[in-house]
């Protein structure tokens, strides 16, 4: 079973938590981290890129001039591609970049993305985190006790608006409750924070 260090919020260890192996000490699947990362961006895309084609231009319902007999080339309308004002060939339209994983690859993701963070030793248990007022040079300090710079902090979801306001204007710092913790936040900042209590939640859904 996994064992680590349990800090407070002067950067002083003060006990050790045993982590439930199936979620801290899972087997790694790199495949399923990257699917899972491509599809938090892909599913924020908008994909609203869009041109109109000659049926969605105005105008052009009319024959410019007669089939024959004019001299110039046969028309049938002025909103044709090749016409000024005209339709755009083989127009790009609205696109959905979303897909889907299933429960089981999304646990087994997250599942993955956790053990790389304790094995790499960037997972930092805490035995509580709250401020009595929003306080950004409290939140500095922590992080400077803990030799901390850019972090995901992972919150039980309990009384903690005061932290999350007060880290808000951090640079390189995020903080999430641990009912909306992904892979990607995981994996894009250098060390997980994480208090005792949201370690205790996640051991109850993933485990």
């Amino acid at each position: 079973m996994a064992n680590v260090s349990v800090y407070n919020m002067e950067g002083s260890e003060v006990g050790k938590m045993d982590l439930n192996d199936k979620v801290f000490a899972a087997k790694v699947n790199e495949h399923l981290m990257h699917m899972a990362v491509v599809l938090q961006l892909a599913n924020k895309r908008q994909g609203t890129q869009k041109a109109k084609t000659r049926s969605e231009v105005s105008g052009g319902g009319r024959k410019p001039w007669r089939q024959k007999g004019t001299g110039h080339a046969r028309q049938g309308s002025t909103r044709a591609p090749q016409w000024t004002g005209g339709g755009m060939v083989f127009a790009p339209v609205p696109r959905d970049y979303s897909f889907k994983m299933n429960k089981k690859e999304k646990a087994n993701a997250l599942r993955s993305a956790l053990t790389t963070k304790v094995n790499e030793e960037k997972f930092l248990v805490m035995d509580s985190l709250k401020f009595d007022e929003i306080k950004t040079k409290q939140m500095v300090k922590v992080m400077d006790a803990l030799k901390v710079n850019k972090a995901l902090v992972v919150l039980d979801g309990e009384d903690n608006a005061n932290v999350e306001l007060s880290a808000r204007n951090i640079q390189g710092v995020r903080t999430v409750r641990s009912n909306a913790i992904s892979v990607y936040d995981i994996l894009k900042y250098d060390t997980v924070i994480i208090t005792k209590s949201a370690v205790e939640k996640i051991e109850e859904v993933y485990a």
